[in-house]
């Protein structure tokens, strides 16, 4: 295996890190600023800019659309393994999504599908493969950071999430959805500028493997075969598992944003419209600063080294402010304040960004359960948070279009919806890296993101009937079908620690 030939790092991490991590964020932020339009922009009456298409057929094309974007990794790691090694890769799939972006801005329906067909193929190429690269960084040598690495980078995954929803998110039903999609677009550009001219960073990491290099990988992997198959059959598990997570938890981009739309009171005056406004504010402009130190130890970490690739980073986050700054001070002319229906997914990234370096610590040098408990655990934490909404669905009408539920029980529900990702996700990351041989580790990942593809597809269909449950039942029957289902899969999952200890001979 390839490392750096400078041991320099950040916050105990090696500054590669934070080049994956702010590459990761500017794609993340253009994924999840146009997942949450997507549904918005398509049931939108046409008057208003939209399509007026039904609720059911605009989360049925969401499901489609986020489950390939899971699937393609798949073949996205394969392609890494055998072709073009795992940096060439994601530089060609940031290439290609950011062209995906450039169709969706153009507002016709051709080129809708084939922006969302682009920013499939694209995804597939980067989201497996820069996974694999941050594994790629550690060895024996700084092995007890690869946890951390992993939670800090999921960090960054969330801080794109958080922007690419609070800022595309309003100018889309603010402004205007085309503008909403391309600034998706522009971001995810800067991104791969930014990982392009940052290659030197990273040595002989993520580079493709000639056949003597490959030769060298077997020999040195020289785990009993027993073994190996043990520890794949613990990542097809651990992966099986997180169907039953995701197909309730990408409730986020369908039925829960129909649901902040339609049943959910936005609407702020007087002193509850100031204290939403400070508390925006805050929410925004402190995660911005922390990304610009951020920023800044990355520029002295790296020098003058890699100057443009740093121009390019901020540049990105000169746009960042200047958009922010330009947000917040709009809102606070207005003397009534409706929260956009987006807003609300943006709570999981900013609970993420304040959360992820806390359980960090926990996992290092307090709790630190076994993979099983801790994914069984994030399932148990998903559940209850849809009970929440259950709860507080529980006073809407038999088949009603509308209500003003409190918002109290959307931000409940979101907080513990990012406690049990934090428990299950970036934990999932760093245990195929750790389980996986080198020779299959993009290979691992897919079979990781296939089981997500699944999950997203199934989570598009099984939201599709909201309207439909809610008529025959009620809306809290609805909500009950994602908190029964996760609370059991974990308890099961957690039945079979034993088992899964066993196959994974000693990997903690």
């Amino acid at each position: 295996m390839a490392h750096p030939a400078a041991p320099a790092t950040i916050l105990g991490q090696p500054n590669q890190l934070f080049v994956l991590f702010f590459t990761e964020m500017w794609e993340r932020f253009s994924y999840y600023g146009m997942r949450a339009l997507l549904v918005l922009f398509l049931i939108t009456e046409a008057s208003k800019g939209g399509w007026g298409w039904s609720r059911a057929d605009a989360t049925n094309l969401y499901g489609w659309y986020t489950g390939l974007a899971y699937l393609t990794p798949i073949l996205g790691g394969y392609i890494a393994d055998r072709l073009l090694g795992t940096r060439r890769s994601v530089l060609l799939g940031g290439f290609i999504i950011a062209a995906g972006h450039i169709a969706l801005f153009m507002d016709t329906l051709p080129t809708f599908y084939l922006g969302l067909a682009l920013v499939v193929l694209g995804t597939g190429l980067f989201k497996p493969n820069i996974s694999a690269i941050v594994g790629q960084l550690y060895g024996p040598n700084n092995e007890g950071a690869r946890d951390g690495g992993y939670t800090l980078f999921y960090m960054g995954v969330n801080a794109g999430a958080f922007f690419g929803i609070s800022l595309c998110g309003y100018i889309g039903e603010k402004i205007s959805w085309n503008l909403g999609f391309g600034l998706a677009g522009v971001f995810m550009i800067l991104g791969a500028i930014q990982f392009w001219l940052s290659q030197g960073i990273f040595g002989g990491i993520g580079d493709k493997a000639d056949a003597a290099r490959k030769a060298e990988i077997q020999q040195q992997d020289d785990t009993p075969q027993h073994v190996v198959s043990d520890r794949l059959k613990a990542i097809f598990v651990f992966s099986f598992f997180t169907i039953f997570f995701w197909f309730a938890f990408e409730q986020a981009g369908g039925s829960m944003t129909i649901f902040a739309a339609d049943y959910t009171d936005r609407t702020l005056v007087g002193t509850s419209g100031l204290v939403f406004k400070i508390i925006n504010t805050a929410m925004t402009l402190v995660p911005a600063a922390i990304l610009s130190w951020l920023l800044f130890k990355l520029y002295r970490s790296t020098g003058g080294q890699y100057a443009l690739a740093n121009v390019s980073l901020a540049v990105a986050f000169a746009i960042i402010w200047g958009l922010c700054l330009w947000m917040l001070g709009r809102e606070f002319l207005m003397e009534q304040s409706e929260v956009p229906a987006t807003w609300f997914g943006v709570l999981n990234s900013f609970f993420i960004v304040v959360l992820a370096p806390m359980f960090s610590k926990m996992w290092e040098k307090h709790w630190n359960p076994s993979g099983p408990v801790k994914f069984g655990t994030g399932l148990v934490l998903l559940g209850l948070g849809f009970a929440v909404l259950a709860y507080g669905a529980a006073g809407i009408p038999q088949g009603a279009k509308t209500a003003q539920v409190s918002m109290m029980f959307l931000t409940l529900a979101y907080l513990l919806h990012t406690m049990g990702e934090l428990c299950l996700s970036p934990v999932g990351l760093s245990y195929i890296s750790k389980l996986a041989p080198t020779r299959l580790l993009g290979l691992m990942f897919g079979v990781w993101f296939l089981n997500s593809a699944i999950a997203n597809k199934i989570a598009g269909s099984t939201g599709a009937y909201i309207d439909q449950v809610s008529a025959t039942y009620s809306m809290s029957a609805f909500f009950l079908i994602f908190t029964v289902i996760p609370i059991v899969a974990g308890v099961v999952l957690m039945a079979l620690t034993p088992l899964m200890k066993k196959w994974m001979h000693g990997v903690h």
